[in-house]
């Protein structure tokens, strides 16, 4: 595949097709970009924003105090990730005319533009316009990507980073072993800002690992291995620089894991076991704790939260792509970058599969492997079009009518677009009973806002909140004390989540969206409740 896109773009380059895919996806990006600036101050907070804006701060008081200040180095758990975006939040919130939780918001709508931008190029230089158009799309309409780069400031960051890095290893492989100046640039900064962010970015390290040895494995076999290897170490060589800014950015972003050289191997064996007390989840219909989910957890809920375009084309892009690269038919250079891209897709999932780590929140910490994803439909995309062309109209049709199902319900769900269950789900009212939806208690902005306009402003008010406090105290401000306790309230926030009770007791609003209720509003005045929880509550979100 990735050698007959490599020959159409020979044929293509400069013509108007060409030419009008390029327009269409800068016109995509401005609108998206639009887009975000006009809504990112509708997306509410979730559990972990008010620990992760701390830590933006002590970062900054960490450099600020030149190194002094090390509060940063052991706060909660946080240090075991990197900061990057948490300071840059916190330095955009010191001259944008915003508060800090909207700059977040907004910053986070920045970044997810980045990877966009580099996902589009990947595509674009494997397969052509074409391919970068539809991979835009398909990335553009994915809820998971889209939702999630307003709300997370540690997964959506992540994996903008990771399409950087992998635009860096596909310019880099194109020109093995004599990378230019800018594709080793992009590869060191790529992979800092990844590492820099989590330790997963090991991943993206192992498929560029892989990539470079299938290359001296063909150079190997077919010229000798004495020039396979002269032509390895070329490439390693070139590689320093790249590694040099890789570590300095890393150092920059996660200061802790410089702080003593085993840090990054701390990191992993942190991770490697379940870190935090377990709580449940629901996931298939059962209540499990997060070490209990089975082996196939990733795969169901990508296969329910992907739309059914991405999954269709990414998957049959997948398939062809590593056919292309094992059957030997393709030129050493193409195999490679086809199979460090399928690689960026599969590998963590696979891994996910065989170790069976504990997981919860859905598959936030997968959104990295939506862009690679992405990318090969739009590879797979490329090469139907390329091959009927008299059904092109048909496949427009397809395509479009595709990629019109999630943006329709992005836009009914709006701004919960993470929550998106697809088609195959039966959406998010069959997926409720089932899966968990607003898992980071989004909504409970908008119901926090919702009391504020119902309640007297005349006195202060006792509210009692099932969910995440700092989103709820922040949008209703100082005249509401909030408390876990629902006795002598006067109020009661209530996400509609299994760990929440609905209360017998006079509704004055709720948050809905497509009949599946996520936040309810309780007036308690008149009424005696002993608790909000049906389950022990969750003071403290999980990171």
């Amino acid at each position: 595949m990735v050698a007959a896109s490599h020959a159409a773009i020979a044929v293509v380059q400069g013509n108007r097709p060409a030419r009008l895919a390029d327009a269409a996806a800068c016109t995509l990006l401005a609108a998206l970009a639009l887009l975000a600036a006009l809504t990112f101050r509708d997306y509410g907070l979730g559990w972990d924003d008010f620990t992760h804006a701390q830590y933006g701060d002590l970062l900054l008081k960490l450099y600020g105090s030149g190194l002094r200040d090390t509060r940063a180095l052991s706060f909660v758990n946080l240090y075991y990730y990197g900061g990057g975006f948490d300071m840059a939040s916190a330095l955009a919130a010191k001259v944008l005319p915003f508060d800090l939780f909207e700059t977040r918001r907004l910053v986070g709508a920045a970044v997810g533009l980045i990877g966009l931008i580099a996902t589009w190029r990947v595509a674009r230089r494997i397969g052509g316009p074409v391919a970068g158009l539809v991979a835009l799309a398909l990335l553009a309409a994915c809820p998971l990507y889209y939702g999630h780069m307003f709300i997370n400031p540690k997964d959506a960051p992540f994996a903008a980073a990771m399409a950087v890095f992998l635009l860096g290893l596909v310019r880099l492989l194109e020109n093995y072993p004599r990378p230019s100046k800018t594709a080793l640039l992009i590869v060191g900064a790529g992979f800092g800002c990844a590492i820099g962010s989590r330790i997963l970015a090991g991943f993206g390290a192992v498929a560029a690992a892989a990539a470079i040895a299938s290359l001296f494995a063909i150079e190997a076999r077919e010229t000798s291995l004495r020039f396979a290897a002269r032509r390895l170490g070329g490439i390693l060589l070139a590689l320093v620089p790249a590694a040099v800014l890789a570590t300095a950015l890393m150092a920059l972003l996660w200061p802790w894991s410089i702080a003593s050289p085993l840090n990054p191997l701390r990191t992993v064996a942190y991770f490697s076991h379940f870190f935090e007390e377990p709580w449940r989840e629901l996931f298939a219909g059962q209540l499990l704790k997060p070490p209990d989910m089975p082996r196939t957890y990733v795969l169901v809920l990508l296969a329910l939260k992907l739309p059914v375009i991405l999954l269709v084309l990414g998957c049959s892009g997948a398939c062809l792509t590593l056919f292309e690269a094992v059957r030997g038919a393709a030129p050493a250079r193409s195999r490679a970058i086809g199979m460090a891209v399928v690689l960026a897709a599969v590998l963590p999932v696979l891994a996910a599969v065989l170790t069976r780590p504990a997981m919860y929140n859905g598959v936030r910490h997968f959104v990295f492997v939506v862009p690679p994803l992405a990318v090969l439909g739009g590879l797979a995309a490329a090469r139907v079009a390329g091959q009927v062309v008299r059904l092109r109209p048909v496949l427009f049709a397809l395509l479009a009518g595709g990629l019109a199902l999630p943006v329709v319900e992005m836009a009914r769900l709006h701004p919960y677009e993470y929550v998106y269950f697809n088609e195959l789900a039966g959406g998010i009212r069959s997926a409720q009973s089932r899966y968990m939806l607003d898992y980071w208690g989004l909504s409970l902005k908008q119901a926090a806002l919702a009391l504020k306009q119902a309640a007297p402003s005349d006195k202060p008010s006792t509210v009692a909140v099932c969910g995440p406090h700092p989103p709820a105290s922040i949008a209703l401000g100082p005249n509401f004390h909030l408390t876990w306790d629902a006795r002598g309230a006067d109020y009661a926030l209530s996400l509609g989540v299994f760990y929440c009770s609905k209360l017998d007791a006079p509704l004055l609003a709720d948050v809905q969206r497509d009949g599946v209720v996520f936040a309810r509003v309780y007036d308690l005045r008149e009424h005696h409740e002993q608790t909000l929880f049906a389950t022990p509550p969750l003071e403290h979100g999980p990171n």
